[in-house]
C-alpha cells in the first residue's frame, strides 16, 4: 500500500513523460490527461497507454491556461486514480516536471511524514498577487472562452477585463464564498484527503459554480477547501517542487538550465518544474545521468 499517483497534465512534449516514467519505479502510477488542443497523435496516446506504469490516459477536454477546466481536469484524475485503494499519496504535475530524487527516498519521505499534506498556502488577499488576489473572482476571466497564449485570445480577455472596469462590474463572488486562500498548484496530498477534496467538488456544486468564469482556480480550490477541512491541522506549508519564480529564458517561472544543475543537486526538494526543450536539453540530459546514479 506504498503507491503513488503522478497526476500528470500534458500539451505538447509527451517524450518527456517517458523520461519521468523511468525514473521512477513500479511503484509510482501516472494518471495522464492529454490537452484535447494538443497536435500528439492518437497513435502516440495509444503507445503511452501500453506503459505498465500508466494506469489512464485521456484526452477529454480543452486546457486553456488560466480557465477552470484545469481544476477539472485534475480533480477528474484524481478520482481515476482514487479507485486503487493502494495508492498512498497524490502528486499533481505537469510535462514539464522530472523527480528530483530516487524512488527509494520519494517513498522514504513520505513513510516518514506519514498524513501530512504538502502545499504552499496563503490567505488572501495577499501582495504576491496583483491586486490581493480577489479580483480574480470578482471579475469575468473568460480563459475557458479564449487562449490567453494566443494573441487574439489574450487581448479579448483583457479587453473583456477593461470593459468591466469602465462600466464598474464586480461580481461580488467573494461574499459568497468561504474564507479564500491562494498556493501553488502542485501538491502532494494522501489517498483521504484528496479523497475529501475530490468529494467536496461534488456535494458543493454552487462552490464550483462560482468558480466559472475565474482566474486559475486551480490556485486556490486545494487550500480553501483544505483549510476548512478535517484536514486543516496536517496541512504543511509548503510544496515539494524545485522552482525558479524569477523571469529567465523568457519565462516566470524560469525555465531552468545547465546553470540550476549544481542547485538541484543540492535542493531539498522532490520534483523539478520547468524542464522545457531546447533551453533544458543540456540540465535534463545531466540531471537524468546524476539520478541514475542514486
Amino acid at each position: 500500500m506504498n503507491k503513488h499517483a503522478i497526476l500528470l497534465v500534458a500539451y505538447r512534449n509527451i517524450e518527456q513523460i517517458y523520461e519521468y516514467i523511468d525514473l521512477l519505479d513500479e511503484d509510482f502510477y501516472f494518471y495522464i490527461h492529454v490537452d484535447k488542443k494538443s497536435n500528439i497523435s492518437k497513435e502516440r496516446i495509444e503507445k503511452l497507454r501500453e506503459n505498465k506504469n500508466v494506469k489512464f490516459v485521456e484526452s477529454l477536454y480543452k486546457v486553456n491556461w488560466g480557465g477552470k477546466k484545469f481544476i477539472e481536469v485534475l480533480l477528474f484524475l484524481a478520482k481515476e486514480a482514487l479507485k486503487d485503494k493502494n495508492i498512498k499519496y497524490l502528486h499533481t504535475a505537469s510535462e514539464s516536471d522530472l523527480p528530483l530524487k530516487s524512488p527509494k527516498y520519494i517513498k522514504e519521505f513520505f513513510i516518514k511524514n506519514d498524513g501530512k499534506q504538502f502545499l504552499d498556502i496563503f490567505s488572501l488577499p495577499d501582495d504576491r498577487w496583483p491586486n490581493g488576489g480577489l479580483d480574480r473572482f470578482d471579475k469575468y476571466h473568460f480563459y475557458d472562452q479564449f487562449n490567453a497564449k494566443t494573441k487574439i485570445g489574450f487581448k479579448l480577455i483583457m479587453s473583456l477585463l477593461k470593459l468591466q472596469d469602465i462600466f464598474g462590474i464586480n461580481r461580488k463572488s467573494t461574499k459568497k464564498m468561504p474564507p479564500l486562500y491562494g498556493g501553488s498548484t502542485w501538491l502532494s496530498l494522501s489517498y483521504s484527503c484528496m479523497e475529501y477534496a475530490v468529494n467536496f467538488s461534488e456535494e458543493n456544486l454552487d462552490f464550483m459554480r462560482l468558480l466559472e468564469n475565474t482566474f486559475a482556480p486551480e490556485e486556490i480550490y486545494f487550500q480553501t477547501v483544505l483549510m476548512q477541512s478535517p484536514y486543516r491541522n496536517d496541512l504543511v506549508n509548503k510544496h515539494l517542487f524545485y522552482i525558479d519564480w524569477e523571469f529567465r529564458n523568457g519565462n516566470s517561472p524560469a525555465h531552468l538550465d545547465v546553470s540550476d544543475l549544481e542547485k538541484l543537486k543540492v535542493s531539498e526538494k522532490l520534483f523539478v518544474r520547468k524542464i522545457q526543450a531546447p533551453i533544458s536539453d543540456d540540465l535534463k540530459a545531466e540531471l537524468i545521468k546524476y539520478l541514475k546514479t542514486k
